[in-house]
């Protein structure tokens, strides 16, 4: 037996988004187990029932070979552009057409008309490189071509433990210099799950960042921290002072909404610029969240997730006074770089989202029309490649940046007409 969920979105958030259904089982409401950890009619209190946790399908190397695939919009090529990359996390764009790389192990990498520099780029602080953290997101300062500034986050050791920081540098070509942190944030843990972290500049110039809950879900709702929250900052690491907690006590005043868990993809829509991000669920319930500023995203509070283990979290996926996602996965390809494709290579994806999945090995499609979600597709599943980031290039080509089995960037295009025809 299944219900179907709508959710409402308000105007001014979402444009012309109005109602997105979505489909959940009403099973995930069991009552919790009784004393002994056995619910009725289940299995065995401690039996394996085919082993847990449930086995992951592996990454295969990354293609040697250009190869073409049917889409529901029509056929595509994904060609080999760049191998040899360590664990790459993200890449930007730079105006000529060139790439800059960050990989998480730490290193800033150019690549040149298609070609990996020998070198990384001198400049980068010292990051811990362990778990998840390490070098994460990478962007240019929308007036890069006038100031050269490159942003990026990444994992900073501290007294405290480890968290994400935000810092910039000046980029001449070769080197990063005048490199400073711009804000650190209070997310500090000595463990090395969840940071984050992405950031995107606004249309008015502020950046928005994600900071992970830091694998321990009492800070998502806790606001006298950063962690679990997405942030509003100046370009100078400052608080706006119009943000929605400003002067609000036990607050952070960089806080722009919360109830977060760990957030690895952030995208401005090209049309009502609002900002979207993907976070990832537990077992399940990864999520694509339309972000409001004050608003309270739910974890741990209500999910559509659930425990490794199989348990129940919360009988409650969603309550009233708290935002619902856009769209949810079940189970979860572990959503990650997030953009919205607004070139004329490919017709019939303009407006589209894209998605990265890391253990779902593949690029997810998302499609919109004016009155709301409509579909969603799994590109490039075949590869069998975790997807870390997905970006447009200047070329409207779509850049695929692969995290395992040395990793690189496949470029998906759109595929050549066949000659003959049938």
């Amino acid at each position: 037996m299944k219900m179907t969920v709508r959710f409402r979105f308000r105007a001014a958030t979402v444009g012309a988004l109005a109602v997105a259904s979505i489909a959940v089982g009403l099973a995930r409401q069991t009552p919790p187990p009784p004393p002994g950890g056995q619910r009725p009619g289940g299995p065995p209190a401690g039996g394996r029932q085919g082993g847990a946790p449930f086995p992951r399908v592996p990454a295969l190397p990354f293609p040697k070979e250009a190869r073409t695939f049917d889409t529901l919009a029509g056929p595509i090529r994904v060609v080999p552009f760049v191998s040899g990359l360590v664990s790459p996390w993200s890449l930007a764009f730079l105006p000529n057409g060139d790439m800059l790389v960050a990989e998480r192990t730490g290193q800033l990498r150019l690549i040149q008309k298609g070609v990996l520099a020998p070198q990384p780029i001198a400049g980068v602080p010292p990051v811990v490189s362990a778990g998840q953290g390490g070098l994460l997101d990478v962007v240019l300062h929308p007036k890069f071509a006038d100031n050269t500034f490159v942003y990026f986050t990444y994992s900073k050791k501290g007294e405290r433990g480890n968290t994400t920081a935000l810092a910039r540098g000046k980029f001449d070509g070769q080197a990063l210099t005048d490199v400073q942190d711009l804000f650190v944030a209070d997310a500090w843990s000595t463990g090395s799950a969840h940071f984050g972290s992405r950031i995107v500049f606004a249309r008015d110039g502020t950046i928005f960042m994600t900071v992970g809950e830091r694998n321990d879900r009492t800070r998502a709702q806790d606001t006298s921290h950063h962690a679990g929250k997405v942030l509003r900052l100046r370009d100078d690491g400052t608080v706006p002072p119009d943000n929605p907690f400003v002067g609000r006590a036990g607050v952070r005043p960089e806080i722009y909404s919360y109830g977060h868990r760990n957030m690895q993809g952030l995208a401005l829509h090209p049309d009502t610029g609002a900002v979207w991000e993907t976070e990832h669920g537990p077992q399940g319930g990864d999520e694509l969240n339309v972000i409001s500023p004050g608003k309270n995203y739910g974890w741990p509070v209500v999910t559509f997730g659930r425990e490794y283990s199989g348990e129940v979290i919360t009988d409650r996926p969603w309550r009233e006074d708290m935002e619902p996602p856009v769209t949810i996965w079940v189970p979860s390809p572990g959503l990650s770089g997030l953009t919205f494709y607004t070139g004329d290579k490919f017709p019939g994806w303009k407006g589209n989202l894209f998605a990265g999945g890391l253990a779902g090995l593949s690029v997810q499609r998302v499609v919109f029309t004016p009155r709301g979600l409509v579909g969603r597709e799994t590109l490039i599943g075949e590869l069998r490649q975790r997807v870390r980031d997905v970006r447009e290039g200047p070329d409207g080509f779509l850049y695929v940046l692969t995290d395992a089995n040395a990793g690189g960037i496949l470029r998906i295009e759109p595929a050549p007409p066949t000659s003959g025809g049938r």
